[in-house]
């Protein structure tokens, strides 16, 4: 007869090894000892041990500060690697896979700001995980796989009964117990715009069938328009990731991917540069992703989580948030993409001057306008 275990609530917590301390910070206190020693050995024949416990101390107290040391939850080495990496990383990035260019001659002669110093940091390619966006929703990952995003419907726990909530757990757990891969829940909190709500109500108002039904519209208009500007309103969107790795090997241990052990084990048996790029590769690990949504949909259904698969503007809209998450103009899936190329029936070349004439002011190719 089986017996229940007990999770612990940190699922992505660390195992310890020896006395209480974990593989990474074993690492670091060892390596740092044996460098010490190593240094002591060498020197210890014409440098007197007090002089050398000068620079030993505080390099050994270093050592076991960042190994041991936490800040909000997180290891104190990792936010100084996250520090240097960001340190080190460009600070202009723009999204221009193909390489950065300059600005033509004849939009550099209209540039009212003034040069940038000698030595200012000059823009870098912007370089994302995901390298596409397929027709299906499916996300190219490069050569750490695919993924599948999809939004998912909440439900109120606290409302229900206590055998509706064991019903609701025991569902959730069910749906835990199936994976075999990497899977995220992702919950996106963005600024709530009620514009398009509020500009809706005032053209609809006039169409109502009583005087009184336009003024309640145009009253509940207002109350939205001041509740915006009064408070801070707040959405949120629970999301399912789901990634598919192109290669065999890959367990899903924990929901952040597993140990750094775990990590490289996977590097060295992943497939070669020849073999990740395969087509066939790529379509069995796109049909893996489509049985493993078919599964959370049937799983999670009977208990009122409605799991939607994102198509591939919505799956684009999802990722330009994340990248700009406080943007003034959200993105949408209305919205071109930055390979799309906008026409329209209205414009002609005539409407447009020529790049080379040189005669025109800016302020006389815009119809005497100033911008």
């Amino acid at each position: 007869m089986t017996q229940p275990v007990r999770i612990p609530a940190d699922v992505d917590r660390e195992d310890t090894l020896l006395a209480n301390l974990t593989a990474r910070q074993l690492m670091i206190l060892a390596v740092t000892g044996i460098v010490l020693y190593g240094l002591w050995s060498l020197s210890r024949a014409f440098v007197p041990l007090p002089v050398f416990l000068i620079p030993a101390v505080p390099i050994g107290a270093t050592a076991a500060f960042l190994a041991l040391g936490k800040r909000d939850g997180l290891a104190l080495d990792r936010l100084m690697l996250a520090a240097l990496r960001q340190r080190m990383t460009p600070r202009h990035q723009v999204a221009a896979p193909e390489g950065i260019h300059p600005a033509p001659a004849w939009l550099a002669r209209q540039a009212t700001e003034p040069e940038p110093p000698t030595g200012s940091v000059a823009p870098a390619a912007l370089r994302l995980p995901a390298e596409g966006v397929s027709e299906t929703g499916v996300i190219d990952l490069g050569s750490d796989g695919v993924a599948v995003v999809a939004v998912c419907s909440t439900v109120n726990f606290a409302l229900r009964t206590p055998a509706e909530q064991d019903s609701l757990v025991t569902t959730f757990g069910r749906y835990l117990h199936s994976l075999t891969a990497p899977v995220q829940v992702l919950i996106r909190t963005e600024r709530l715009d009620l514009s398009a709500q509020i500009g809706e109500l005032h053209q609809r108002a006039p169409s109502l069938p009583h005087p009184a039904l336009e003024a309640a519209a145009h009253e509940h208009a207002d109350y939205l328009a001041q509740l915006g500007q009064s408070s801070n309103l707040l959405c949120r969107q629970v999301l399912l990731v789901l990634r598919e790795p192109l290669g065999p090997g890959a367990p899903a241990d924990t929901l952040s991917g597993g140990s750094p052990w775990a990590a490289f084990a996977r590097r060295r048996h992943a497939p070669s540069g020849g073999r990740v790029g395969d087509h066939a590769v790529r379509r069995a690990a796109e049909t893996r992703l489509v049985r493993r949504i078919g599964e959370a949909v049937e799983l999670l259904g009977p208990v009122g989580v409605v799991v939607t698969p994102l198509d591939a503007g919505q799956a684009t809209a999802v990722l330009a948030a994340a990248c700009n998450p406080d943007s003034l103009l959200p993105p949408t899936s209305t919205l071109a993409g930055a390979d799309d190329i906008i026409t329209t029936a209205a414009a002609t070349e005539e409407d447009w001057p020529s790049a080379q004439d040189d005669s025109l002011s800016w302020d006389q190719r815009e119809g005497g306008d100033t911008l």
